[in-house]
């Protein structure tokens, strides 16, 4: 039978502050939408038990996990075909560390490319086109959204926050504010079906069920990113509603063309990836060095590692998560909103299955499966720039907002998985002794690139 304990209460109440949160900066507090509430966090328990609640759903879930592992075993074909041995092939010389075989560059981020073009053709075959269509039209129905509205919150779920405005760019411009802003926190609360596969893969060897739980993380923040946005900026009254006919603007040619694109698209993915993983490690870097001039607190250095683990940790807390786990939970935290989410996940997978409890880490997964972090502001910025050239001063006065409501919907969503029963997960929700005993901070690296490394280790 389902048990309850003071965790899952923990996470009750959570979801009551970052309601509150999000009510505080409320264009319009007296336009609380009541009913909205309801229905959104109905569809997400729904969504949860339909994953989790039935006999069928672990055939389901092993499924999923199956697919992600033949991805992952054909993409290492293709990678081994084109870097040899870099990219796991037979090696010419003698292995003393198997584990410096992994290279993120050549075993990760190769899949993203596949992924991508494998997306492309089954939106190209109406297959994820007519998927995104049911879920567009769960979403109107239970949440009263605009036909284009809805359209564009389910192509969220498997396309890029970019893409997704392309599918209903014919109605962008008789979007209303406030659904201009849904568009934009549904974006930055989920993720992008390239790299959903990416995240399972960095996870599989901690998190059981690692790529159900990724998909389900971006399946459920989407209404709850239409809430947040709709509690932030309401709709006013005679305002919204776009009716699409669902004919997208989003087409390839031919099977051949979709895979060229979708290849093509894939590159940029992986190409901005890189260069944001180069760019932050090494602002890290910096940061951590300035901080190791000062003064050790506590018998240890300053770093920016300590420094979110420790403004991150209430909203942990609040989560679900055990107190004793709080501070390696906020580091996470922290670590999705100012280094990006790649980097947030690199992490997670990198903390032993000894020193986090498998409910936090089933937690952090949701917390974090999301693009909302401050570099994805200007990829947001520049990207509907691009499409609604003729709204960018609008854009721009909402995109921080959306940023914090894109954080807090993914906090959210981990919030409603804590408070359901542990059971139905499969966990057990003991936090393992040796984080009970010591309690330590999040590990600190001699260099970012080792906790890269680190965490590539645990990948494989």
């Amino acid at each position: 039978m389902p048990s309850y304990g003071m965790l899952n209460f923990q996470s009750i109440l959570g979801i009551g502050l970052m309601l509150l949160a999000c009510w505080l900066v409320s264009e319009n507090k007296k336009k609380f939408p009541i009913f909205l509430t309801i229905g959104a966090i109905g569809v997400q328990v729904l969504l949860v038990l339909l994953f989790f609640a039935f006999p069928q759903s672990q055939a389901v879930l092993d499924g999923i996990n199956a697919g992600v592992d033949a991805l992952a075993a054909a993409t290492n074909q293709g990678t081994q075909f084109v870097f040899g041995y870099l990219g796991g092939g037979s090696q010419p010389y003698a292995v003393n560390d198997p584990n410096a075989l992994f290279v993120f560059a050549f075993q990760v981020l190769p899949l993203i490319l596949v992924i991508s073009a494998l997306s492309a053709l089954l939106w190209h075959w109406h297959i994820l086109k007519w998927i995104t269509q049911a879920f567009g039209f769960l979403f109107q129905k239970t949440m009263g959204l605009g036909g284009a509205s809805a359209l564009a919150v389910a192509t969220n779920i498997f396309l890029g926050m970019i893409e997704s405005p392309i599918v209903i760019r014919a109605y962008l411009s008789k979007l209303s504010r406030s659904e201009v802003f849904m568009m934009m926190v549904v974006g930055l609360a989920t993720v992008a079906g390239s790299t959903m596969v990416a995240y399972a893969l960095i996870l599989k060897a901690t998190l059981p069920n690692a790529a159900g739980h990724v998909l389900v993380a971006s399946i459920v923040s989407a209404p709850a990113g239409v809430l947040l946005s709709r509690i932030i900026v309401p709709e006013k009254d005679g305002e919204g509603g776009a009716v699409a006919d669902y004919n997208s603007s989003l087409k390839y040619d031919s099977a051949m063309d979709a895979i060229s694109k979708g290849t093509s698209d894939g590159l940029m993915v992986v190409m901005n990836i890189s260069a944001t993983l180069i760019v932050f490690v090494s602002f890290v870097t910096l940061v951590n060095i300035i901080l190791g001039m000062f003064p050790h607190v506590g018998g240890e250095a300053l770093s920016l590692e300590r420094g979110l683990s420790y403004v991150f940790a209430p909203l942990a807390w609040i989560i679900g998560v055990p107190w004793e786990e709080a501070q390696k939970a906020g580091y996470i935290l922290g670590a999705k909103l100012t280094l990006t989410e790649f980097v947030a996940f690199l992490k997670l997978g990198a903390i032993p299955v000894d020193e986090m409890s498998e409910r936090t880490r089933m937690l952090m997964t949701y917390a974090i499966c999301g693009f909302a972090n401050i570099a994805s502001v200007g990829i947001t910025v520049s990207g509907l720039s691009v499409l609604m050239p003729e709204r960018r001063e609008e854009v721009l006065g909402l995109v921080w907002k959306a940023l914090f409501a894109g954080f807090v919907a993914t906090c959210l969503a981990a919030a409603i998985i804590g408070a359901m029963p542990d059971s139905l997960f499969g966990i057990s929700d003991k936090v393992p002794e040796k984080v009970a005993v010591e309690a330590p901070l999040p590990p600190v690296a001699e260099t970012p690139g080792e906790a890269l490394a680190d965490a590539s280790a645990s990948a494989q």
